[in-house]
């Protein structure tokens, strides 16, 4: 009942406004046309201006229901129907102030036809254009709301995948570590608890700080340092952020850089090289990431079931988190693997 009542409330307000609206446009609209009358030199003009004010607020009514009678039948609305109402709302205002020129002087009935025709369709198309007009940004508004969900939900469900697939690489690696090097795995869990816990709790945010972010990385290349040992050359180049006002979105970065350690160590050679640079420079975060790896021996191994994945999700929240607003370029090479990302800042 109380809801019933809110749409009643919702309503009558509404024709209210309409009202003092209408209202408030008669006085211009009037004096518009007793002007008009007087030019052309019409008797009785303010009686004439009244009832053709009136007329004219009867035809916009009259022109908004037949929208909507229209509409009603249509998915959406056509632009050419749009620019069709106001090239005849222009064109009958042109031929009234022509035709007040040129008047024939026999036949007055036809002066009068084609006076009142033109002013007929003016108020039929005005009020016909105001409402499909508002009734087309309604649509696309709410169409753009519905696509703005659904990335919304999108997003979300990209960024808890993010967690399950680091859990289940480290994881895996570690239990390689455990049966040939177990000394390692007690730091490790240690490192893997600060990654688990950043991950899990501070990760949730659309975008987060980059010096969060940062420290996250760091940890990661320290975890993978330990698991790794020396046969990885690292070089890093990584710009210290002190602030928090410069932000990115979380667990991005990190998929690049955890391929490049996964994908250097799976190499024939002795020794595997990372390097890393990161850099705000302008407007933009300027990330690049360059690894060994051996293209022909990772052809000829038996792909997994999830390969790709991370970088598959990474690509997508780029496309959702920084449209039009990033420059990603990987270079897969014989030796060695290069990523260039940049991101506008947010």
């Amino acid at each position: 009942m109380k809801s019933i009542l809110n749409i009643d409330n919702k309503e009558a307000a509404q024709t209210g406004i309409y009202v003092v609206l209408t209202a408030a446009a008669c006085v211009p609209v009037f004096f518009g046309i007793d002007t008009y009358l007087n030019t052309i030199g019409a008797a009785h003009d303010e009686a004439l201006a009244t009832a053709a004010t009136l007329v004219l607020f009867g035809c916009i009514y009259i022109g908004r229901h037949l929208a909507i009678i229209w509409s009603a039948r249509q998915r959406e609305i056509p632009k050419n129907v749009l620019n069709g109402l106001a090239i005849t709302i222009a064109v009958c205002f042109v031929w009234l102030f022509i035709h007040a020129d040129f008047q024939f002087e026999t036949f007055r009935g036809i002066n009068l036809l084609l006076y009142w025709i033109p002013f007929l369709m003016i108020g039929l198309c005005t009020g016909a254009l105001v409402k499909l007009f508002r009734m087309s940004t309604q649509k696309e508004l709410e169409a753009a709301k519905t696509q703005a969900a659904q990335s919304q939900s999108e997003l979300h469900l990209l960024q808890s995948q993010l967690s399950p697939h680091f859990l289940f690489n480290t994881l895996n690696n570690m239990y390689g570590l455990s049966i040939t090097q177990h000394e390692k795995i007690p730091p490790l869990i240690l490192k893997l608890s600060d990654l688990l816990r950043y991950s899990v709790y501070e990760a949730n945010e659309t975008y987060v700080p980059l010096k969060e972010e940062l420290t996250y990385i760091h940890n990661y290349i320290d975890f993978e340092q330990l698991r790794i040992g020396d046969r990885l050359e690292l070089t890093t180049d990584i710009e210290e952020i002190t602030g928090t006002d410069i932000r990115i979105a979380p667990m991005l970065l990190i998929v690049f850089i955890e391929n490049a350690f996964k994908h250097s160590k799976n190499t024939a050679e002795p020794k595997v090289f990372i390097e890393i640079r990161l850099k705000v420079w302008g407007n933009s975060i300027f990330f690049y990431l360059k690894n060994s790896h051996d293209r022909i021996a990772a052809s000829e191994r038996t792909v997994e079931k999830h390969s790709g994945f991370g970088l598959a999700n990474v690509k997508k929240r780029l496309q959702l988190l920084y449209p039009r607003q990033h420059d990603l370029t990987i270079e897969n090479e014989e030796t060695s693997y290069t990523v260039h990302l940049r991101l506008n800042l947010r």
